[in-house]
């Protein structure tokens, strides 16, 4: 199961709106298929699998992250196919929670005289498919706030500059989190400032994610790399309910796609942006600033994981804060999380923390 999981997790950020599975198939206590969900969602982990491990696939135990599917959609059923090449036993991490399966795909293997076992490694495969879970539960993305910050909580000076904050490996370290997550987001600020790419480069990594923009006049440069290449990666643009007509002819006709969303005291309400980017098939957002957009999510308990990129050096108190105004009066009403993670990456210090139960 730990090697199916590992699987499941190179489909991280390229099989959305699908979750990301791995499936192994054992013969004789050796290994004789393995597969995991490919790009675009399709063809699914246990398919794969069962290509790779043909006739030998009969009288096997199959191991599956994730319940298999019972329905008909753009594939046939996973669990039919498992039937169908004759597997004795089928061993899953966790059950799918999509009501299109929630324990039909068990049930079906039952009803066909194959053994079922679930619960293996169930923590683990829960925190792997938690963006697909919350998006089904609660049809919104998992969503990861990364930012890289002086010792004294600064990312950049009073003049703005930024770069470079971190050293190289730590740099690097983000593009591989960008790989892993389905979009890349950020503030209008932070666009405008940096002028960024947002791509994943460098790691030998093809695959692109989503850029978003969170603008609520989208009042972002139209001559920026975001907008030179909108036409070959995604660029979508998260707006308020009455943008300026123009730009939004503007980014239209560069390709971009614009996501009106609700406002929420003159500012884009983040439940609402979130809600649209999980009917848009999103299930994990990698968000990287700037500090309006940070305590935004923040303030609205939206955040589900935190990663520190801490650097030793200081900026002081007229350098710019990494989050915004929270409004906050006492520590109890302050946002929470554990340290799940620390480790040194060249000169500086990552620190990846979870959300804290309450």
């Amino acid at each position: 199961m730990a090697l199916a999981l590992s699987l499941g997790r190179r489909g991280q950020g390229t099989c959305w709106p699908n979750p990301a599975v791995g499936c192994v198939i054992v013969r004789d206590e050796r290994i004789v298929g393995r597969g995991w969900t490919q790009p675009g969602g399709r063809p699914h982990a246990e398919p794969q699998a069962l290509a790779q491990a043909g006739d030998a696939a009969r009288g096997a135990t199959a191991y599956v992250t994730l319940e298999p599917c019972a329905h008909h959609g753009k594939t046939s059923p996973c669990a039919e196919a498992l039937i169908a090449a004759g597997v004795a036993r089928v061993v899953a991490a966790i059950e799918d929670s999509d009501p299109r399966v929630a324990g039909q795909g068990f049930a079906m293997l039952r009803e066909a005289g194959i053994e079922v076992v679930t619960g293996v490694l169930a923590e683990q495969a829960a925190q792997d498919l938690a963006g697909f879970f919350l998006k089904t539960e609660q049809g919104r993305p998992f969503v990861t706030l990364k930012l890289a910050s002086s010792f004294d909580g600064r990312i950049a000076t009073a003049t703005g500059h930024s770069q470079w904050i971190t050293g190289p490996k730590a740099r690097r370290a983000v593009h591989a989190m960008r790989a892993r997550h389905d979009a890349v987001m950020v503030g209008a600020g932070t666009a405008r400032a940096d002028d960024p790419s947002l791509t994943v480069r460098d790691i030998g990594v093809d695959a692109q994610p989503v850029r978003i923009v969170v603008s609520r006049h989208l009042d972002i440069p139209l001559l920026g790399q975001l907008a030179r290449t909108a036409a070959e990666i995604p660029v979508w643009l998260c707006h308020g309910p009455s943008p300026d007509a123009e730009r939004a002819r503007a980014w239209d006709g560069l390709g971009a796609q614009l996501l009106p969303c609700a406002l929420d005291d003159h500012q884009i309400d983040a439940a609402d942006l979130l809600q649209q980017l999980g009917k848009a098939g999103l299930t994990r957002v990698f968000c990287e600033g700037g500090a309006a957009l940070a305590a935004s999510l923040l303030a609205s308990d939206m955040v589900d994981e935190l990663v520190g990129f801490t650097a030793g050096l200081a900026i002081g108190a007229e350098g710019l804060s990494a989050i915004g105004t929270l409004g906050l009066d006492k520590l109890d009403n302050a946002p929470r999380f554990e340290l799940i993670e620390t480790q040194v990456i060249g000169p500086d210090i990552m620190h990846r923390w979870a959300r804290a139960l309450r």
